[in-house]
């Protein structure tokens, strides 16, 4: 649970608006969960602007070859401390801090052969000019049947750990699969992570594509792996991602996460790639459903927003604690429920939208919390059409046949925490098999749900 600056800031983040963020996040989310500031890419451009990447950018580079923050945006890294010192005053607000980075070597390194650190390799020698981005200009590929390949990622990572960096996002990994370059920075990683003891989390992008085949490699070289291409703020964008977290949520595990991108939620587009300066053009209703969804498919939540100038509406839809209540504490989730629903049966032509539901079961966190709602369960109906529908659904199907008898109680997530009484909009109504939960669902919104045993 954290903030990126992607999609407030795009390529020009500065120190000030990073440490602006981290104070309100200390402030304002910490209790809630959130922990994590990553600064995304071309912090190591002096030219980086809005909207786009500069062709042979002049990038901020050491001797050899690896990227330092621009001095100029971030004025605590001059005189080669790089990220360090602002790391540390993160780490002083008790959060974490995190780099986005892009596969491969700096092409100036390559152009100007610098040495790879640590060998008697140069980065003409270890550069694959054949594997390049498609859509950045910065790098080549590594060519991974060189030994001076792992050894450039290896000093990489090694510098990165010395700075302090907790979580590092690695771009142009999985679209197309570069198998050998994630298991190398996997490598890399974990070289650093024995010689100064400090953790760090990988976390792979972007994920057009991305098949569930993968799922045993990606566990095994990484903490998260995006699962689709950028999101923004449009419904089209959310409806999409209800196929693809169906797809992984049966394979999530702890630790390693399918990801289902970042939250353009709040002020975004200050300096961003895409659209103008706004709030987030999503409206309450898509903001609560984004939330839920990624939360019942337990996907990682890293929120776009820029927080010091985010509504406090938005904040306090951030702080709701039953977000890291059911992404850490359920178990079993899933979609039991897609139907597409038509004005007349028929008549296709009549689509009026899709009622989809999602279902988990309350378990404790992997760090031995005890769960909110021990024995309970998570519902989540959802309706995709433009305006509210009178839903409803088979209480057995998320307590099972065995239990649809027993007393329940539903709260409502996005409630106060306050538990829903019968004639209320969310209900349980009739007896045996013909128990049901029955809920006015807005037009794209959500009814989040606990259900307790009385």
């Amino acid at each position: 649970m954290g903030w990126n600056s992607w999609d407030s800031y795009g390529t020009t983040v500065t120190e000030d608006e990073v440490l602006a963020n981290a104070r309100t996040m200390a402030a304002e989310l910490k209790p809630a969960g959130w922990d994590t500031l990553v600064v995304d890419i071309a912090w190591y451009d002096p030219t980086a602007r809005a909207h786009g990447y500069n062709a042979n950018a002049p990038l901020v580079l050491d001797e050899y070859g690896r990227q330092l923050p621009d001095p100029v945006r971030f004025p605590s890294a001059a005189g080669g401390k790089g990220f360090g010192p602002l790391a540390e005053k993160v780490h002083e607000l008790g959060l974490k801090f995190g780099i986005h980075v892009m596969r491969g070597i700096p092409r100036i390194a390559v152009d100007k052969d610098l040495p790879v650190y640590g060998t008697e390799y140069t980065a003409k020698q270890v550069a694959d000019l054949d594997h390049v981005c498609r859509w950045n200009p910065d790098n080549y590929g590594l060519n991974q049947s060189h030994p001076g390949a792992q050894a450039w990622y290896d000093a990489q990572l090694d510098q990165f750990a010395q700075w302090g960096v907790d979580y590092l996002k690695v771009d142009d990994m999985q679209t197309p699969f570069y198998s050998e370059e994630i298991h190398a920075y996997h490598l890399a990683i974990e070289k650093a992570e024995r010689k100064y003891g400090h953790p760090m989390v990988l976390s792979l992008s972007p994920g057009g594509w991305v098949a569930t085949t993968h799922v045993d490699f990606l566990r095994n070289n990484a903490e998260l792996w995006r699962i689709s291409d950028d999101l923004w703020d449009k419904w089209l964008d959310i409806y999409a991602q209800f196929a693809r977290l169906a797809r992984w949520a049966p394979l999530q595990t702890n630790g390693h996460w399918a990801d289902a991108d970042m939250l353009p939620l709040g002020h975004i587009g200050l300096r961003a790639e895409r659209g103008d300066d706004r709030q987030s053009k999503l409206t309450a209703d898509e903001q609560r459903t984004i939330l839920a969804l990624w939360a019942m498919g337990r996907s990682p939540l890293m929120v776009g927003g820029d927080l010091p100038t985010s509504t406090p509406e938005t904040l306090k839809l951030l702080a709701n604690p039953a977000l890291r209540e059911v992404t850490a504490g359920s178990a079993n989730n899933g979609e039991i429920v897609r139907e597409r629903i038509n004005r007349h049966w028929s008549d296709d032509a009549s689509y009026l939208g899709d009622y989809i539901v999602w279902k988990a079961d309350a378990a404790d966190w992997a760090d031995g919390t005890a769960s909110a709602h021990a024995g309970g369960h998570y519902a989540a109906l959802f309706w995709t059409g433009d305006e509210p529908r009178e839903c409803e659904l088979a209480l057995q199907s998320v307590v099972g046949i065995d239990a649809r008898n027993e007393p329940w109680t539903l709260t409502d997530l996005w409630g106060d925490g306050g538990v829903a009484e019968a004639g209320s909009d969310v209900r349980i109504e009739g007896e045996g098999s013909d128990r049901v939960v029955k809920a006015t669902v807005p037009g794209h919104g959500v009814v989040w749900i606990a259900l307790d045993r009385r």
